[in-house]
């Protein structure tokens, strides 16, 4: 069951017990050499003998071929291996099995004696066989309808017959435009079809979620996001965010279709606009900004969070939105320079008719380095949603600091800092919850603002707001609208310029 067929360069095996980083199970994979193994070893408790599988790769070395041979050598405590690399997961279905140890045999009952023990023991045996069953039967029942629940999630109230007549034809804004009027996506068979023909490109990011493909649709690009099976609910989030009545807007991704797909291992899709520019981390890496498009993404990302905290009222309205992960990574430039707000894994949602939010059954609550002190030192009532709108409040400064350090100041001589992330002076690259209370809570330490911006009435008007964004008080800041508005009073200039 070795190859050495050079077409293949990694190769992904099952793995239990003997997963990376800690994991219970899941997937590794092994470069060219390696191999996939399954392992059995006899565990004796209460002197009765049961085998213990673990499953997991063995990088390409000498000592990988020298386990796999593992079997032939005697062993103190009973145990086998067996390997392979001829396709991926091919240890999942590997059985070595070592010799069991001799075991004494019991005394025997006289034939009157055992008879009895004999009637009850089959009587036990067949009674809990029955009720083993029973419990296998009700779980695998309770799990398809589960999963079926699932796919059909956010096929709700969409019939065949009530889109059957409806045709996919033009590009996606013309069909967005005319089959969306509520503002709530696509109808689910028209996302089902559309995911069905993507054709995937190449990779473009990578996160803690998945990653995110370029794909192509009917010669139209759009950005494809593929979930990991552990991060179930965050899809499940982000469709029903994106799906949420008049949730369309400019300075909001376009959402395109969500779909699961089942072959070999589940697949949940997201299918969205596809920005080349790429997240605001990413751009601001290379690109240094004017005072105008500074003003223009600056009120685009105001924009597009306001959209998100207000609660439209009308027949079929839209309740009020906090998104509890906004930092630059999420947001997406736009080829007009404009900015549009992305990734609603995390986002809840205020449903004022019972007056209650639906927070996710996720336990993140955000990335670490733009969490507001209340978060970091647990003093936020994660049940007021009030609190959570003022938690996206706080990043917001941050981001608009990130925003301002890459705008170049100055006439003859311009001057442009370095892009950083908020605090990088101040805690590591990836900071725990503890570094972060020490700066922010303990300290009370905010990011610097230079001198230079006092020379500029945006970077100006931008200090002010940024800091009233991230006050240590959360009744103290802004409310996105008051920011929107803020920012729009500014001399509206739509000029873009790249310096």
């Amino acid at each position: 069951m070795y190859v050495t067929d050079p077409a293949w360069a990694v190769r992904r095996c099952y793995c239990e017990g003997h997963c990376p980083n800690g994991q219970s199970n899941g997937t590794c994979e092994v470069k060219m050499g390696g191999m996939c193994f399954t392992d059995v070893e006899a565990y004796v408790d209460d002197d009765v003998e049961y085998p213990v599988r673990r499953y997991g790769c063995l990088p390409p070395d000498e000592g990988s071929l020298m386990q796999c041979k593992g079997h032939l050598v005697p062993h103190q405590n009973s145990k086998s291996i067996q390997c392979c690399n001829d396709s991926d997961f091919c240890n999942k279905n590997l059985e070595p099995m070592y010799t069991p140890r001799p075991t004494t045999e019991m005394p025997t009952f006289g034939t009157t004696d055992s008879l009895p023990y004999t009637v009850l023991l089959a009587s036990v045996t067949f009674c809990l066989s029955i009720l083993l069953l029973g419990v296998a039967l009700v779980y695998i029942k309770y799990r398809k309808k589960e999963e079926q629940s699932k796919l059909n999630l956010y096929a709700k109230d969409c019939s065949a017959e009530k889109y059957g007549n409806m045709e996919i034809h033009g590009p996606l804004s013309s069909l967005i435009e005319k089959s969306s009027g509520s503002g709530s996506g696509l109808p689910i068979l028209v996302q089902r079809t559309i995911s069905k023909q993507i054709q995937m490109i190449k990779p473009v990011g990578k996160g803690r979620y998945g990653e995110v493909w370029l794909a192509s649709w009917r010669d139209e690009s759009v950005a494809v996001k593929i979930f990991l099976t552990t991060e179930e609910q965050s899809w499940f989030r982000e469709t029903e965010i994106y799906q949420t009545v008049l949730m369309r807007h400019d300075n909001i991704l376009s959402f395109i279709a969500a779909d699961i797909k089942g072959s070999g291992w589940t697949q949940m899709l997201l299918i969205t606009d596809y920005h080349e520019n790429g997240s605001l981390y990413d751009y601001l890496q290379d690109h240094c900004l004017d005072p105008s498009s500074l003003l223009v993404m600056a009120k685009s990302i105001a924009s597009g969070i306001s959209h998100l905290h207000t609660e439209i009222f009308s027949t079929r309205g839209k309740p009020a939105i906090a998104h509890r992960d906004l930092k630059s990574k999420n947001i997406l430039v736009k080829q007009n320079g404009e900015c549009c707000i992305a990734d609603f894994g995390l986002a809840v949602r205020f449903l004022s008719e019972s007056n209650e939010i639906d927070v996710p059954p996720n336990v993140r609550s955000g990335t670490r380095r733009y969490m507001a002190p209340e978060i970091l030192d647990k003093s936020i009532h994660s049940l007021d949603f009030e609190a959570h709108k003022k938690a996206d409040i706080y990043a917001l400064g941050l981001v608009f600091w990130e925003l301002s350090r890459r705008c170049a100041t100055g006439d003859k001589i311009k001057i442009v800092d370095n892009y950083a992330v908020p605090y990088y002076d101040c805690v590591p690259s990836d900071p725990s919850f503890d570094d972060m209370m020490q700066v922010v809570c303990l300290k009370k330490i905010r990011p610097q603002i230079p001198l230079r911006w006092e020379s500029e009435d945006v970077l100006l008007t931008l200090a002010k707001v940024m800091q009233e964004c991230w006050h240590s008080n959360p009744d103290v800041r802004l409310t996105a609208l008051r920011v929107k508005k803020t920012l729009f009073k500014l001399e509206p200039d739509t000029t873009i310029k790249i310096v």
